[in-house]
């Protein structure tokens, strides 16, 4: 529920920015709400090591083969041998929505089914918000306020999980939940997830039961918010996980613009989801503003990994990374013409001639932001902005109170990656903020391959002043042997303070 806390002066507002700012610690900003991690397991140990060490996990076919050598490094068992890749495609459909609130909580009977519903059943769904809270002082300064966080969770969970065949539905998601209610939360979804399958399968349920998703990752950062949804047999097949915020607001670290990213794994592809809310303004030169958030954000965003698989690369540190990236949210671009011009063009439907004067795609085809980046073809009208529960533009009211402003597409999805093909680009119509939400649907090809060749000395990480191992490691079989070598590796990458791993391609 939201904190109540008394008015804050403006001449307080310095002292609140800087103590904000420094209390925005890295651990603070990759922290994240999960119902995958409160039930995974990990058959890792981390006995010895802090979160920001590097170390090696002892493979289960454990031998002294694997050991590593003082003094040829890590050395592969030449018994081993080397089984063959198997190469194998998935075809997968990722649902991808970016919608700005407006800063009002949504309320019981605000469905979001028709915005979240696409031609094809999607198997990920990737939902933005922005101004999720009003963008006040209060909000920015204060603590925050995941109240209306836990609603969005509330009503998406209900627009993907529940039809007809459901009787009860869900309460709101609550943040400072324990892992233990997590996990009976989600043992309990994922057990009607499978009585729903069986329904299904004996037809009872059929032309209404959707597939079941799970909330993988939800992350806010004052009115920016960013959850991802996946179907839950695809679940277990989520690797390397991490979160990463950038502040672009008050003194450009503060969150009330700025970014949330997501990086994950799916398979052996590797996917960054960023959620942006841009600077604001539709003054000559707001635009670059805009384009120096998109650098910094590129710049600024890190996803910290404290372990190496074996066999595996390294997971990827920053967005341009990634094998698959979107980027979606209120960009803020607006539309280089005056009221008159604009509407004009409003009028005939004309969008391509108004988009000739979309600052994104002015500054993009300048080679200034998002070079190589993707869009799909707009053929819809502007997004922004809106009377409230109206279909006319604001600028279309000559008596409303409200700031006039020409109509522009504030709201977009951009991509980036060879396996990501467009297959759908549009905007809902719902009336609930100044904004229409915009959504696309993705067909995604994720790579199976099956690979579990140890890396040559070539991949494997390049060590200095290694420690020798002791006779003891050498001569323990068994369980005990395994427990010995992790702590005797454990010890060798803490010690060690020159790891160099061979970049990812």
């Amino acid at each position: 529920m939201r904190t109540v806390t008394k008015k804050i002066s403006k001449s307080s507002w310095p002292k609140l920015a800087v103590t904000k700012w420094l209390n925005n610690t890295k651990s603070n900003s990759e922290k994240f709400n999960s119902d995958y991690y409160a039930t995974r397991t990990s058959t890792e140990r981390r006995n010895s090591c802090s979160e920001q060490d590097r170390y090696v996990v002892v493979p289960d076919g454990f031998s002294e083969g694997w050991l590593m050598d003082a003094r040829n490094g890590m050395k592969r068992c030449v018994s081993e041998k080397r089984p063959t890749c198997v190469n194998e495609a998935l075809d997968l459909r990722m649902f991808v929505g970016t919608w700005n609130v407006g800063g009002k909580p949504p309320n019981q009977e605000l469905n979001l089914r028709n915005w979240l519903t696409s031609p094809s059943p999607a198997d990920i769904y990737v939902i933005g918000f922005q101004e999720i809270v009003p963008l006040n002082a209060g909000n920015v300064l204060g603590p925050e306020d995941s109240g209306p966080a836990s609603k969005w969770l509330t009503l998406i969970h209900q627009a993907l999980n529940t039809n007809e065949c459901d009787h009860e539905m869900p309460q709101d998601y609550n943040y400072d939940t324990t892992t233990n209610d997590r996990q009976r939360s989600l043992k309990s979804r994922h057990s009607d997830a499978s009585s729903d399958d069986d329904e299904m399968d004996n037809g009872e349920c059929s032309p209404t039961s959707p597939r079941r998703y799970s909330l993988v990752v939800s992350k806010q950062m004052v009115g920016i918010f960013l959850s991802l949804w996946v179907r839950v047999d695809l679940v277990n097949h989520i690797t390397n996980l991490k979160v990463s915020t950038v502040g672009r607001g008050i003194m450009g670290y503060l969150g009330n613009k700025g970014s949330i990213s997501i990086s994950m794994s799916l398979y052996r592809t590797t996917f960054c989801f960023v959620c942006t809310h841009l600077a604001s303004g539709e003054k000559l030169g707001d635009e670059l503003r805009r384009n120096l958030d998109v650098s910094e954000i590129l710049r600024r965003t890190k996803f910290c990994h404290s372990f190496k698989s074996l066999g595996q690369p390294l997971p990827p540190q920053t967005i341009l990374e990634h094998d698959n990236i979107i980027w979606l949210g209120d960009l803020n671009y607006r539309i280089v013409a005056d009221y008159d011009d604009a509407h004009e063009l409003l009028k005939k439907n004309n969008w391509q001639a108004l988009l000739e004067k979309d600052q994104l795609k002015i500054e993009q085809k300048a080679g200034r932001v998002f070079k190589g980046w993707n869009e799909g073809n707009i053929y819809f009208a502007p997004t922004y902005k809106y009377l409230t529960n109206s279909d006319h533009y604001v600028s279309e009211a000559p008596n409303s109170r409200e700031q006039r402003r020409t109509p522009a597409w504030c709201d977009r999805i951009l991509w980036k990656g060879e396996g990501l093909t467009q297959m759908w680009y549009v905007r809902g119509e719902s009336k609930f903020s100044d904004h229409r939400p915009v959504s696309s649907l993705f067909s995604v090809q994720v790579d199976m391959t099956s690979n579990n060749v140890v890396p040559s000395d070539a991949t494997m990480p390049r060590c200095c002043s290694l420690i020798p191992l002791t006779n003891a490691a050498l001569s323990t079989t068994g369980s005990a042997a395994k427990v010995q070598a992790e702590e005797q590796l454990l010890l060798l990458t803490r010690a060690q303070s020159c790891i160099d791993t061979v970049p990812r391609f």
